[in-house]
């Protein structure tokens, strides 16, 4: 009951920070934007753009860790405040800071959505998929795209589940065995979930054989 009511009260203080925030982006009076997103970081937080910023995306989740419990919902809340954080910065015509915090917001979602996070808290899965359309033409880091094929094949995407696979086996970024051991668990499953997640058993079984062609070879020193 305390978390509930917790959350309900920090998802209502969220709700009219950022509605002046939107405001304030509005009036082009963004200092006084970025200000009331650090103050509310603050408050809730005990933490600070400045800091948030210094830190990588794992780093920040790490904030929110308690021994092997992070704290998903106070950790979507904190990206939802970078998210506006990146908008601002990108109406100040600052790309390279905005998009880069983007990609950082989105690997704090996906996050948040693996460790258990309410998904209709800030419509976490909207969000993800908005994200994801934005900075995938700038690429994702290898270690966020390890969390969206965690993420897509929890969801039950297991197409978007296997592009990401071969992403980062094109990087080199995962072992061979991980991939044989996803088409496996794929293997185990209802065709019917198969089809479902746009990835139907011919698929699967094809793409396996595809798997053990061109990457059975490869190992990670």
């Amino acid at each position: 009951m305390y978390r509930k009511d917790y959350l309900l009260r920090l998802v209502e203080e969220m709700t009219q920070v950022i509605s002046k925030v939107f405001g304030l982006k509005h009036q082009k009076k963004h200092t006084e934007a970025l200000w009331e997103i650090d103050e509310m970081l603050s408050r809730q937080f005990r933490l600070n753009s400045k800091l948030l910023n210094s830190l990588s995306a794992e780093g920040i989740v790490q904030l929110f860790r308690s021994g092997e419990i992070v704290e998903a919902d106070k950790l979507q809340s904190a990206a939802r405040l970078l998210e506006e954080e990146a908008e601002i910065y990108l109406d100040m015509d600052k790309p390279e800071e905005g998009n880069t915090l983007l990609e950082k917001v989105l690997h704090l979602y996906l996050s948040a959505s693996i460790f258990g996070g309410d998904p209709k808290l800030f419509e976490l899965p909207k969000r993800i998929l908005s994200l994801q359309e934005r900075i995938r033409p700038y690429g994702l880091t290898d270690e966020t795209e390890r969390l969206l094929f965690t993420y897509t094949e929890q969801r039950g995407d297991y197409a978007a589940a296997e592009d990401s696979l071969y992403r980062l086996l094109g990087h080199e970024a995962v072992e061979y065995r991980e991939g044989e051991l996803f088409y496996q668990r794929l293997l185990a499953l209802n065709p019917e979930l198969l089809e479902k997640g746009r990835l139907p058993l011919a698929e699967v079984e094809a793409g396996l054989l595809e798997l053990k062609q061109q990457y059975s070879h490869q190992t990670k020193t």
